[in-house]
């Protein structure tokens, strides 16, 4: 059984692209090798800049020869007066069969003759020649580029192929390039032809010894260089920082790191703005004491193994200097007018073309966060309504800034920083003028699902109404993602509220929340081009469905079913859904919930049924005189459970209302063992129809257990 290997090898892979690109690969490759089978367990990648390249121990040589029936035509064409006809004559010619040697199967159409043919299974060499250059050309890049052909398309110009079945080369082609079993090395260490001798470890091998090294190894290699350069300054550590470590892991291939420093008069400025220009400029690790404060040096990660001359560490200097100074030139020039002398600027400045300025959104988002400092207080939670409108009517003017305009990351984080600076309203305390700028400081939080929320309620607010405001205006305008498109971000921002609202635990109704701030569009120059309501509703609706979802499974860990049975309930209180899949996820083990849910998918199926059939439940279920005794103890169970029910769901002690709804289970399974629900006459009918859609109401008011997949559980 060979061992399989693909190299693509191109021009640098831009880094944020290497990673997505590898794993659709691998699951293509994998999908193939399955559907030909051709095995392929344990399938592994080697990533670098320059190649994408995976490997499978093991595979099949060939496929084995396959048994198939094929059908031909109907007994009656294919026989007359019990002899063959020209048609199974013709049928059996094509299967390669005797006609002797027909077969007779039934179908849901009737009886047909039938064939069984031997598929001759063929070569890996020949199935991966004809599917793999299928595979390669498919795999979605954010930006493709064409050469040669107006049909070949990749995301840089492929230089080399090397595939492999052991130490024989498959003859595939793609992009015009033929398979060998010639890689190349590290582009300045190494580029020499490496011949590779044979698929599996000789490979790996191959490439150590020419300088490439798989990404693990390379991590690795990043990080003890960091570590090392680190202890060469006295009391400092390098700046933890995964996802710069994981772009500079996807910019080298054998990669070192080298120690710089700066002019310590650069500490001046707030750290955020040296290390967004180590970070994202220069893509630099910071260097800190131990108490975190910046220190005037830094790491910088390079593809090659040396600087003996130190030319390549005086040259990042000067770079870093330069960048320095402009930031410092931008920090004191922005000084010369205040956020506040900024917010009339705002009007040159456009959030969307069809959607105004930023100057309107900052009135809207004012008035949306108003509405959301009210529902708080209505509910008891502390909140600073006048820092919000303050910190709302300012956050979006450090975007006229000279150092916004520079260093674009920074934005939300300058208008923080100068709003503590800066003297805004001489009667303000300064205890409130810090609030207000942390509030602008965070507002643009969580950035992503791993990232912190804002630190203060008034914060959280802002982040909340700033993007709402936007995902209103988006999906009015009828712009909503579809499939890997979202151009305006806007997965991104959603998931940023429903983080904000479950972690923060404020009692914001999302469908309210997006309703009120389509609100804010009303008589503006946009709404003429907006959707129906209808619409906006419908697709805002079932995209944050989609975004709790989400946060519930991926992001707190809760199994598929029971996440679909707390939203079925009620997917607009991100709180209380918390809250109820917690609860449905403590009961679940309980045998009780396991039957209740084979009873609930059963009466969803009865209830689906009459409806159907156009038979409709009594308006309220009823003690009838011919009710059976089963009938009557269910009923007197709902009667007698389902106030304390209702209690405790009011109380949102949802493990306690469940536990109490757990004693159904007995009185259920007695009805369904001796009651027949659907019997002639219409009044018992439209009564017992009633009772069971009255309990599963009283079931599916915390969570709906018919979505519960119970035979996956123990």
């Amino acid at each position: 059984m060979p061992d399989f290997l693909l190299e693509i090898g191109c021009e640098e892979i831009p880094a944020r692209m290497i990673d997505v690109a590898s794993q659709e690969l691998r699951e293509r490759v994998a999908a193939l090798l399955s559907r030909e089978r051709l095995g392929g367990d344990g399938l592994t990648t080697l990533d670098s800049p320059r190649r994408l390249a995976l490997m499978a121990p093991g595979l099949a040589a060939a496929q084995a020869d396959a048994v198939e029936q094929v059908t031909g035509p109907s007994v009656n064409v294919a026989y007359k007066d019990g002899q063959p006809t020209p048609a199974a004559q013709a049928f059996a010619k094509k299967a390669g069969v005797d006609v002797s040697k027909l077969e007779r199967v039934s179908t849901p159409k009737g009886e047909y003759i039938a064939a069984k043919v031997t598929k001759k299974g063929r070569t890996a060499a020949e199935i991966l020649a004809d599917g793999l250059p299928k595979e390669i050309s498919a795999i979605y890049w954010q930006k493709n580029m064409y050469w040669r052909k107006p049909n070949e398309r990749f995301v840089r110009p492929v230089r080399w192929l090397v595939a492999m079945l052991d130490g024989e080369t498959i003859p595939l082609e793609f992009d015009g390039i033929r398979a060998g079993n010639t890689s190349r090395g590290h582009r300045i260490l190494n580029d020499y032809p490496v011949t590779i001798s044979s698929a599996g470890t000789s490979y790996v091998e191959s490439l150590r010894a020419a300088k490439v090294l798989g990404r693990a190894e390379r991590e690795h290699q990043i990080r003890k260089a960091l570590d090392a350069a680190a202890r060469t300054i006295s009391g400092a550590r390098w700046r933890e920082d995964k996802p710069l470590l994981d772009t500079v892991v996807n910019l080298t291939e054998f990669p070192s790191v080298l120690l710089g420093g700066f002019d310590p008069q650069f500490l001046v400025l707030p750290e955020e703005v040296l290390v967004t220009v180590m970070r994202d400029h220069q893509k630099y690790f910071a260097l800190e004491d131990s108490s975190g404060k910046l220190l005037p040096h830094f790491l910088a990660v390079l593809n090659t193994d040396s600087d003996p001359r130190g030319f390549i560490r005086q040259g990042n200097e000067r770079v870093l200097r330069a960048r320095f100074n402009d930031a410092r030139f931008f920090w004191e020039t922005d000084q010369k007018k205040t956020l506040l002398e900024r917010l009339d600027s705002l009007r040159n400045v456009t959030f969307q073309k069809d959607l105004g300025s930023y100057y309107e959104k900052t009135q809207r988002v004012q008035r949306l966060c108003s509405w959301l400092c009210e529902i708080l207080k209505q509910n008891e939670v502390a909140v600073r309504p006048g820092v919000v409108h303050k910190a709302a009517c300012l956050a979006k003017a450090d975007l006229t800034t000279e150092l916004v305009k520079e260093f674009t990351e920074l934005q939300g984080i300058v208008g923080g920083l100068y709003a503590r600076v800066q003297q805004l309203d001489p009667s303000l305390p300064e205890a409130t003028r810090y609030a207000i700028a942390d509030t602008i400081y965070d507002h643009y939080k969580p950035e992503s699902t791993d990232d912190q929320i804002p630190r203060a309620t008034e914060g959280a607010i802002l982040s909340i109404g700033d993007k709402a405001d936007t995902i209103a205006g988006m999906f009015s305008l009828g712009l909503v993602p579809s499939g890997s498109k979202d151009p305006f971000a806007l997965r991104r921002q959603a998931n940023g509220i429903v983080k904000v609202i479950a972690e923060k635990k404020l009692p914001i109704r999302v469908d309210e929340l997006m309703r009120d701030a389509r609100t804010g569009y009303q008589k503006s120059e946009a709404e003429k081009k907006f959707v129906d309501d209808a619409q906006y509703q419908e697709s805002v609706t079932t995209f944050f469905r989609e975004r709790l979802e989400f946060y519930l499974r991926d992001v707190c860990g809760y199994a598929y079913d029971v996440v679909k049975a707390a939203l079925a309930a009620d997917a607009n209180d991100v709180v209380d859904s918390l809250a109820r899949a917690e609860a449905v996820k403590q009961v679940l083990h309980m045998p009780e919930f396991q039957a209740i849910g084979a009873a609930c998918k059963r009466i969803r199926n009865i209830l689906r049924q009459a409806e159907e059939k156009k038979i409709a439940p009594a308006e309220k279920v009823e003690a009838r005189a011919d009710s059976s005794e089963e009938e009557t103890t269910l009923l007197s169970y709902l009667e007698e459970t389902g106030s304390k029910v209702e209690q405790r769901r009011k109380k949102k002690e949802y493990v306690a209302a469940l536990q109490l709804l757990s004693n159904a289970r007995e009185p259920v399974d007695r009805f369904f063992d001796k009651v027949m629900v659907m019997v002639e006459d219409q009044h018992v009918r439209a009564n017992r129809l009633a009772l069971l859609r009255t309990l599963l109401k009283e079931f599916s008011t915390i969570a709906d257990f018919s979505e519960i997949v119970t035979e996956a559980k123990g």
